[in-house]
C-alpha cells in the first residue's frame, strides 16, 4: 500500500510524495487520515534545520504528530474496529523514510495501541487533542494555588488557560502582538502592563531569553513551569530566584492518560476547541500551507485537508 506524505527533503525543502507504507501486523491498524496539523514548535524547527539534537532525528522525514482519520483495517490483535474515528499521534511507517513524527500523510500504518478513539462529532478539532494534552500536563505536575499567569497566547497558551479556567483557576495571559490578544480565555494583557507577583507561571511562549523575566514576577516558593520547547540553551541569575527560592519544572511530552482526559473533556464540551484553528488547506497545497503556518502572525492553526488525496 501507498500513501501521499509530506516529505522533508532538508531544511526548507518541502514536498508531497508517493511513499510506500509498511505492512500491517496484527497488532496494527490501517488510517485513512482526513486532516492533520501543522505545528508551529516542533515542526518549524525541523523545517528550518534549527531542531536540536533529538532522537530520529534526521532528513528525509515525514513530520506531523496531529492526525485525526478512518479506521480501514484492523489487525485482530489492534483492539480497532474498521470505521471507527481515531486520533494519531505520528506513525513510522514510511521504510527507509524517518517518521519525525511521521503523521502528516493521506493513509498510516501504526500499533493499535497508539491510537484514541475519538467522537465524530469533533471532526477537524480533534487535530488538537495533541496540544490539548501538552496543555495537561503541563499543568498536572503542580496545584493550581494562588495567582497564575500564563505566557503566550498562541494555542497552546490559550488550551493552558481554558483548562485553568475548567478547573475553576482564572489565569491572566501574557501576549505581547495586541493582534493575537482577542478571545475569552481571560484577561490578555501586555506584560509592560503588569507588575503582580504570582504563585505559578506557565511559560508556552518557547522563547529561552524569557527566564530571568519570569523568575522576577514570582511570589516567595513560586514555580515557572517551561511548557514551550525551546532551541536555545536556557539559563538564569541565581540571586533572585535564590531569593524567591523559585522552583523550576520542565513539562515534557504528554502522557496517553493526558490525552484520554482531554478527549473526554472536549468530547463532552467542557473544553472548547473553538476558534484554534484559523486557516486550512488541501493537502496538495502543503509547501504554501507549511510556509503560512510559519510566517502568517494572523495563523494561530493551520490544518491540511487529505480528503481529496488518493
Amino acid at each position: 500500500m501507498h500513501a501521499q506524505a509530506v516529505i522533508l527533503d532538508r531544511p526548507e525543502r518541502l514536498g508531497l510524495a508517493r511513499l510506500a507504507l509498511d505492512a500491517p501486523g496484527p497488532a496494527d491498524a490501517t488510517v485513512e487520515v482526513a486532516w492533520s496539523g501543522i505545528s508551529t514548535g516542533t515542526e518549524r524547527l525541523l523545517w528550518s534545520g534549527r531542531m536540536p539534537d533529538f532522537p530520529g532525528m534526521g532528513y528525509p522525514l515525514v513530520p506531523g504528530y496531529e492526525s485525526v482519520g478512518r479506521v480501514v483495517e484492523a489487525g485482530p490483535a489492534s483492539g480497532c474496529r474498521v470505521g471507527e474515528t481515531v486520533f494519531v499521534p505520528g506513525a513510522r511507517c514510511f521504510g527507509p523514510i524517518r517518521g519525525l513524527f511521521g503523521g502528516a500523510a493521506s493513509h498510516l500504518v501504526s500499533a493499535g495501541s497508539r491510537l484514541r478513539p475519538i467522537p465524530d462529532a469533533l471532526g477537524e478539532q480533534g487535530i488538537l487533542l495533541a496540544l490539548a494534552a501538552t496543555a495537561r500536563h503541563a499543568l498536572e505536575g503542580s496545584e493550581g494555588r494562588g495567582r497564575q499567569l500564563v505566557v503566550g497566547h498562541g494555542v497552546l497558551g490559550r488550551l493552558i488557560a481554558r483548562l485553568m479556567r475548567a478547573s475553576g483557576l482564572d489565569p491572566v495571559v501574557w501576549e505581547r502582538d495586541p493582534a493575537r490578544r482577542g478571545g475569552d480565555e481571560g484577561p490578555v494583557i501586555d506584560p509592560s502592563q503588569d507588575e503582580t507577583r504570582y504563585a505559578r507561571i506557565i511559560d508556552a511562549s518557547g522563547d529561552a531569553g524569557l527566564l530571568d523575566t519570569l523568575i522576577a514576577r514570582l511570589q516567595p516558593g513560586g514555580e515557572v513551569v517551561l511548557a514551550g520547547f525551546y532551541e536555545a540553551p536556557l539559563s538564569f541569575a541565581f540571586p533572585p530566584a535564590f531569593l524567591r527560592e523559585a522552583r523550576i519544572r520542565v513539562a515534557a511530552q504528554w502522557q496517553p492518560h493526558d490525552l484520554d482526559a482531554v478527549a473526554v473533556l472536549a468530547g463532552s464540551g467542557a473544553l472548547s476547541l473553538d476558534g484554534l484553528i484559523t486557516h486550512r488547506r488541501p493537502a496538495a497545497e502543503a509547501p504554501d500551507a507549511y510556509r503560512t503556518a510559519f510566517g502568517d502572525p494572523d495563523c494561530l492553526k493551520m490544518i491540511l485537508d487529505w480528503r481529496a488525496q488518493p
